[in-house]
């Protein structure tokens, strides 16, 4: 059987509705106007989060932390990077929890559901991650990661298709539950690059919650996530996708799932270490030195 894109039935339905439906040219207006909106957002949002790297984090990280200004100017960098990667996740993070929650039409049709909400979540997302490449790249030998660069590009080539054709919002606006873990992340190495003792309570603290959140949100969700998707695979909505925007669904969210499977491992070893020096704090060993910010440091800030 032949199968048809979205691009193809608006060649063959001039003023059409991606799902195939006759409409007014207003209607079309309307969806040219909300895509320069969305491109629009992610100029804004990238504009944004430069201000907040560049002018408002230097002014504002000394009166948080009396131990700014006794970092080295090397980590003022990732400093400012990472309060601006916190700012990201907690609005995009919480935003995605409202949609989840309260946006009936996503969630009734999670691949051709009305995308209004979503996708201006992933144009403010968006912006941020060409804001961080940019920083990645200015900032290789101190900040660059790898696995970054691979998370972003992934995560930037499937939302491309969320914002010029508005498909797979439910799938794409899930993705971002993953924001929620990224503060705790962050916390962990601004406890670091103040010389918190690794077995403190509050480094402890973070470093069980941090774990936690990061479970929930990244690796827990991978059941519920894939039992959805399969619900859909296969389906007339999932054909009429067209081949582009399935791969890019399926291709990034395994790719990003290896990826937090990966850092999972990473942060589980990291747990089991703090928590054994704590352990042996409490029964009476050496006292621990005060810690430094390792010679390396990968950019730990998820997205």
């Amino acid at each position: 059987m032949r199968r048809f894109s979205a691009e193809s039935l608006l060649l063959s339905l001039p003023l059409a509705h991606p799902v195939g439906l006759p409409v007014s040219p207003s209607w079309c207006l309307r969806c040219e106007i909300m895509e320069l909106r969305e491109w629009g957002v992610v100029a804004g949002s990238f504009a944004v989060f430069q201000l907040l790297f560049s002018v408002a984090s230097p002014w504002l990280s000394p009166a948080l932390a009396s131990g700014f200004n006794c970092l080295a100017p090397g980590k003022h960098t990732e400093w400012n990077s990472r309060l601006v990667s916190t700012i990201h996740a907690l609005i995009v993070g919480l935003f995605c929890l409202y949609i989840l929650w309260f946006d009936d039409a996503v969630n009734a049709d999670p691949v051709w559901g009305d995308p209004s909400l979503v996708k201006l979540n992933v144009a403010i997302t968006s912006g941020y991650l060409l804001y961080d490449l940019l920083l990645l790249a200015c900032h290789w030998s101190t900040m660059g990661d790898s696995f970054f660069v691979c998370h972003h590009l992934a995560a930037l080539y499937a939302y491309g298709y969320v914002l010029s054709r508005g498909v797979l919002p439910y799938f794409a606006n899930f993705r971002l539950i993953s924001e929620l873990s990224t503060p705790f992340v962050n916390q962990r190495w601004f406890f670091e690059a103040l010389s918190y003792p690794r077995s403190g309570n509050l480094v402890v603290a973070n470093g069980v919650a941090m774990t936690l959140a990061f479970f929930l949100v990244r690796i827990a969700v991978i059941p519920s996530y894939y039992t959805k998707v399969a619900a859909n695979f296969g389906t007339p909505a999932f054909a009429r996708l067209g081949l582009g925007p399935q791969v890019a669904w399926i291709l990034s969210s395994v790719g990003l799932d290896i990826l937090n499977l990966i850092w999972m491992y990473r942060i589980s070893r990291g747990l089991y270490k703090v928590l054994g020096r704590a352990l042996g704090k409490a029964e009476g060993g050496c006292p621990e030195k005060r810690n430094h910010v390792p010679e390396s440091h990968g950019n730990s800030h998820t997205d």
